[in-house]
């Protein structure tokens, strides 16, 4: 009797602890905790603006100088050179040149925080800094005359630069580079066809817009809520070009519109993008425009 007991009392304990753990836990063991693998982290990203900056500031001070002023382009190279580097740079301490302008470009990452940056450079070289006048030449002996002033070039510069501390320097003297004539050939572009109807209706909209572009006051010829400034003093509206308003199109409307602007004791021709909304007033509908921008796109 006590051993029937004793054998019910153990098979409910069975039952109880099966419906505590589960029988499937008995049967199929637990799977072993997946391991984690920590991602990789990525190299971090090569400073390319604080080495475009770095080089640029090198590339103008190597590629001005004068003759009468050596110490100030020694002590502007010094500024990006390593400690105890010829600030010289090479150049034999003769003649004249201005940098007009500087344009950094693609910057190319080496090993260890090296890389060489591509520097685009406007220069406008000049003879000696004050050339003395040459007499005139005169039969059967012969004459000089000073090396007269060449027009503004550019002129491509690869910078070899290297970073240690969050700083730059330049580590070796530059390479003088071409820079290409010209620029890539244009795509060819699908022809758009012209609204005639609505071009000639709008024409003299669009020439009192931008005789107000100049005249400074835009508000009274621009549609409701646009924003468009007025240009600086000093620039005079010549006269539309030409203008015309793509065929397609629903509400708002697109045009081309080439302009002349005096500026400079010049007249220079230059291409917008209008857009035009309708607005209407209590009595009529016209068109305002609503946006302008460069080129034809």
């Amino acid at each position: 009797m006590f051993a029937r007991r004793l054998g019910r009392g153990l098979l409910w304990a069975v039952v109880a602890l099966a419906a505590v753990t589960g029988v499937r836990a008995w049967v199929v063991p637990p799977k072993a905790p997946a391991t984690t693998t920590a991602p990789a982290q990525a190299a971090p990203a090569y400073p390319n603006s604080e080495a475009q900056a770095a080089a640029a500031r090198f590339a103008r001070a190597y590629l001005g100088w004068d003759e009468s002023r050596k110490e100030e382009r020694a002590a502007l190279l010094a500024s990006a050179l390593p400690a105890g580097a010829d600030s010289t740079m090479g150049w034999d301490g003769k003649g004249r040149q201005e940098v007009l302008a500087v344009q950094p470009g693609a910057v190319t990452p080496a090993e260890a925080g090296r890389a060489l940056v591509r520097v685009d450079v406007l220069i406008r070289s000049a003879g000696p800094a004050d050339p003395s006048p040459s007499p005139a030449p005169s039969a059967g002996t012969g004459g000089t005359t000073p090396r007269p002033e060449a027009g503004a070039r550019w002129v491509g510069l690869d910078v070899p630069v290297f970073q240690a501390g969050g700083r730059f320097s330049v580590t070796e003297r530059p390479a003088l580079v071409g820079v290409p004539a010209t620029g890539p050939q244009l795509p060819d572009t699908p022809a758009v066809q012209t609204d005639t109807e609505l071009t000639g209706q709008t024409k003299s909209t669009i020439e009192k817009f931008f005789a107000a572009y100049a005249g400074g006051d835009t508000e009274s010829v621009s549609a409701p809520g646009a924003r468009l400034p007025a240009l600086p003093q000093g620039i005079e509206f010549k006269g539309l070009l030409s203008w015309s308003i793509d065929a397609s199109g629903a509400g708002d409307r697109w045009g081309s519109a080439r302009v002349g602007w005096a500026m400079g004791g010049t007249t220079v021709e230059v291409a917008y993008r209008v857009k035009l909304t309708r607005v209407s007033s209590s009595d009529a509908q016209r068109w305002q425009v609503a946006d302008i921008r460069g080129g034809a796109l």
